[in-house]
């Protein structure tokens, strides 16, 4: 069985504005296995993508990581200095961002945005670090790689520039690689494209991949491990097969339920009534009683935990609490 990679224990990271403080993350836990795709799943604002830059230490200003662990290779990386910290990120830990025409610097050519990382963490000549930066444009599936290579961003297309992300985040063949919504603003073909990437390098070179995302069709496709979260919170927890079968919060259940499905016809999608709580009024309750068809007395007055059932299966529910369901 494979060994766990990352640990995140009760993690806890808070934004401060003017209107108060919006616990983003609010004491999760969770860990991603080597080798393993642990896809994060949940509405915007749950604070999927919080965790990740919490994970990369990149939370700016008014946020700012109030408590927790997250542990690698034996070590709490908040307790690291910014230089030792420099030395994981990008190196054995790298991240692919949203939107990568934000995250290309305009005016460096890719060649340039590529090589700087391995110039820095590798210790090789220019000559080789241009060698593979070229080698990783060709592996990402772009044509011309050495063409590509003195262009700017400007000048390539969104999925290009997509999978040039791709590459950048592969240049030190980091351990864990986190990709937030790596295939927004792409059209579906070019999407696939991505994910299919995504997968061959996870088999070549064992990578792990914590993949961010609101899409359950690619959770279906790529996941090993889901983990979904709600208004800061885990809320659940288990391998993708059991939790597309047996999906246990209500609030996974109904993101399932308004899912379209080929073949079937219908007058109306399901949609989950209500609204996302205001996350600087959250109480002692259950986050999602206002929205969910079977709260309880309880849901209102107390928040349940993450509690174990089927041995692999994590749930915060009260409904299955009351049932004696967790061992």
């Amino acid at each position: 069985m494979a060994n766990n990679l990352i640990e995140f224990r009760n993690l806890r990271t808070n934004f401060y504005t003017g209107g108060g403080v919006v616990k983003a993350v609010n004491d999760v836990s969770f860990s991603i296995k080597e080798g393993e795709t642990l896809c994060v799943v949940g509405e915007s604002g749950c604070g999927k993508s919080v965790t990740a830059m919490s994970l990369m230490r990149l939370v700016a200003a008014p946020g700012k990581i109030e408590g927790g662990q997250i542990i690698y290779k034996g070590k709490n990386l908040l307790d690291l200095k910014e230089r030792e910290m420099r030395q994981i990120r990008g190196n054995e830990i790298a991240m692919i961002f949203q939107e990568p025409m934000t995250s290309l610097n305009p005016v460096f050519t890719i060649g340039e945005q590529l090589t700087e990382p391995i110039l820095l963490h590798r210790g090789v000549t220019k000559k080789e670090a241009k060698k593979r930066a070229i080698d990783l444009i060709d592996l990402v599936g772009i044509p011309r790689a050495a063409q590509i290579f003195d262009a700017y961003p400007h000048e390539l297309s969104g999925g290009m520039r997509q999978r040039i992300m791709i590459a950048m985040a592969l240049t030190c063949d980091p351990k864990l690689l986190i990709a937030d919504e790596p295939t927004t603003a792409l059209d579906v073909t070019i999407q696939a494209q991505i994910l299919d990437l995504m997968r061959n390098i996870k088999s070549e070179f064992n990578t792990a991949i914590m993949l961010i995302t609101h899409d359950l069709g690619v959770v279906a496709e790529m996941a090993d491990h889901v983990v979904v979260m709600y208004a800061g919170k885990v809320i659940e927890e288990a391998p993708v097969i059991e939790l597309f079968k047996n999906p246990k919060h209500p609030y996974t259940q109904g993101l399932l339920r308004a899912k379209p499905i080929i073949n079937e016809r219908m007058k109306r999608l399901y949609t989950i009534p209500g609204q996302v709580p205001n996350p600087v009024e959250l109480g002692n309750n259950c986050y999602f009683n206002d929205r969910c068809e079977h709260c309880m007395a309880i849901c209102t007055e107390k928040q349940p935990t993450l509690q174990t059932y089927e041995k692999v299966h994590k749930a915060a529910c009260w409904l299955y609490e009351k049932e004696g369901g967790a061992q």
